[in-house]
């Protein structure tokens, strides 16, 4: 896989986000060992410590276990307190997840947020947006965020739980995050 190439739809894993539950075969709250224990098929490095700075245990998944440089697919955050609370899908190579048959990933933004608002306001869903203008459905603990694949951006979603002491899933996104473009 090249550095800008993103995968088609049928060569990802499909996955189902169910909201305040779970991604896939991952569960908000699992330890990392259950965690790794889901992810079959994947490769796991992981930062063994927790941070100071943000109190997280970061592990990003590959899904190319044999090649050290892959990408990972799937990034998974946990906190001392909450356990997996965060799950953060690769625009570019990770799994493809649906909410109620809406793809959420390596979408062209303008294209997502109209499917998501033809999906979310006949649901009562209110259009929520984050600081950097994300589309921020908190009442789904979804936060679009985007990333860079060659000339265009494409969603990027992140999947998560209102951590301890943050008020909304913005205020809990680990730093790493804010890193990624």
């Amino acid at each position: 896989m090249s550095l800008w190439e993103v995968l088609a739809d049928a060569e990802r894993e499909q996955w189902t986000f169910t909201p305040s539950v779970g991604v896939g075969p991952l569960r908000f709250g699992m330890s990392h060992d259950e965690a790794a224990a889901a992810m079959d098929g994947f490769a796991v490095v992981v930062d063994g410590t927790f941070r100071e700075r943000d109190d997280t245990r970061k592990a990003e998944f590959r899904s190319v276990p044999d090649r050290p440089s892959a990408q990972p697919a799937v990034t998974a955050y946990y906190g001392r307190v909450e356990g997996l609370y965060c799950v953060v899908v690769d625009a570019r190579c990770g799994p493809q997840v649906t909410l109620d048959g809406l793809r959420l990933v390596g979408r062209v933004p303008s294209e997502w947020e109209a499917d998501f608002l033809a999906y979310a306001l006949p649901r009562g869903i209110a259009p929520r947006y984050a600081p950097e203008g994300d589309l921020a459905p908190e009442e789904l603990g979804l936060l679009i965020r985007v990333q860079r694949a060659g000339d265009v951006v494409l969603t990027r979603p992140v999947f998560g739980i209102v951590r301890e002491r943050a008020y909304t899933l913005w205020d809990g996104l680990p730093y790493d995050e804010f890193e990624v473009h």
